[in-house]
């Protein structure tokens, strides 16, 4: 009799659990019935209650856009030469300061040349007796008072004499430093009374009035490069102005050991405040898109599932509209832009502020346009006056 009693109690608690797990189950679907129909059945508008989040954008245009590199470069001198002597001697004038402009032709440096100067003057006697003595025979010589060989052998004394006058006036030549052209003096390395060797330095020259920039590319960007294509150049000096070049010069083979091409572009110095040796950034247009995409990086979220921008959809006349992630993707960037390769399309109003506060039922509310791209007073007039949006 109590088994049969305790039998009865084990089934009686095994009906009441199957009852409660039924309970259970029906409220689990009735409580998500009712967020399912809460989530499709909203407000009369068809969005879910709450304040609209403020939202700026943009309403993509095409605009003309083009791919740039930007690449270090160095500028170098077009004329620049390190003034030597020739020959050796005392230092006994500088005719230079140090930063002076000076022409070409312009005498710099004078050495010692008084054994020089006292070897010319009985040079120049020598070949003066030579000349007249040429001048008899060739006077005798048809009277057959002098013979032919007297001649020739006084004309052999004379251009003997010429060559020597010719010599020692070409080596006082070499004991002075010349301009060879028209530049600007460096730091002086020689000073009076010293004693310098061929090749010694006493000072630099370098011509400021154009210079070349030298820069490497990668052997798949040397394809799109070609003699006399533009390039603009940034320097610290002044980073807000670009300087415009052109390229003049492309080494005929890659360097082996980078795969890189070396470019050369000239430029002018107006004012000569660029020095060769300084470092400029290169700014080099590849291929221009007439009808480019372009977005605010900030414009784009990024994931694990990859890129995405925020579209407003359905704008109403008071400025109120659904939120939709879009996939994108992006082809390249500029700066702190993007161009939208795929995802999006002329017209779209793109979120650029607020999107992080925003929530797949949240409501936006236009409050402005993006200032990066095009978001002045007009862009933010057409953004007012859009007339029901994009669906």
């Amino acid at each position: 009799m109590t088994q049969q009693v305790h039998s009865e109690s084990s089934l009686g608690r095994g009906a009441g659990w199957k009852a409660l797990m039924v309970v259970i189950l029906l409220l689990t679907v009735i409580i998500g019935g009712l967020w399912y129909w809460k989530t499709q059945n909203t407000s009369q508008d068809g969005w879910s209650g709450g304040a609209p989040v403020d939202v700026k954008v943009i309403r993509l245009k095409g605009q003309e856009s083009a791919e740039t590199l930007e690449l270090p470069g160095e500028l170098k001198a077009e004329q620049q030469v390190m003034l030597t002597s020739e020959v050796a001697g005392k230092v006994v004038a500088i005719e230079f300061t140090a930063g002076q402009r000076v022409s070409s032709g312009d005498v710099l440096v004078k050495l010692d040349t008084s054994v020089e100067e006292a070897d010319l003057a009985a040079a120049r006697a020598r070949e003066a007796f030579a000349r007249k003595q040429l001048e008899r025979a060739r006077r005798l010589a048809p009277s057959g008072a002098m013979t032919e060989e007297m001649r020739q052998q006084r004309l052999a004394d004379y251009d003997q004499a010429s060559a020597e006058l010719a010599r020692l006036e070409a080596r006082i030549q070499q004991k002075q430093i010349r301009a060879p052209f028209d530049g600007e003096i460096g730091i002086r390395h020689v000073d009076l009374g010293q004693y310098l060797n061929p090749g010694d330095t006493a000072a630099s020259l370098t011509n400021l009035s154009e210079l070349f920039v030298n820069f490497d590319v990668s052997q798949r960007q040397a394809m799109n490069i070609h003699v006399g294509q533009p390039i603009r150049l940034v320097s610290d000096l002044d980073v807000d102005t670009a300087l415009s070049a052109e390229v003049s010069a492309l080494e005929p083979q890659v360097n082996p050991d980078t795969r890189n091409l070396r470019v050369q572009a000239r430029m002018g110095n107006e004012g000569q405040k660029l020095r060769p040796g300084m470092y400029v950034s290169v700014r080099l247009d590849l291929h221009t898109e007439p009808d480019a995409l372009l977005l605010p990086a900030s414009a784009i979220l990024t994931s694990a599932y990859g890129d995405s921008a925020l579209v407003v959809r359905d704008l109403n006349a008071e400025q109120i509209g659904k939120p939709k992630f879009v996939p994108v993707t992006i082809s390249r960037r500029i700066g702190d832009q993007v161009v939208v390769g795929s995802g999006l399309q002329v017209g779209d109003l793109v979120v650029t502020e607020g999107q992080l506060r925003v929530q797949p039922n949240s409501q936006l509310k236009v409050v402005g346009a993006d200032s990066q791209i095009g978001g002045n007073d007009q862009n933010m007039e057409e953004v007012m006056t859009a007339e029901g949006g994009q669906s």
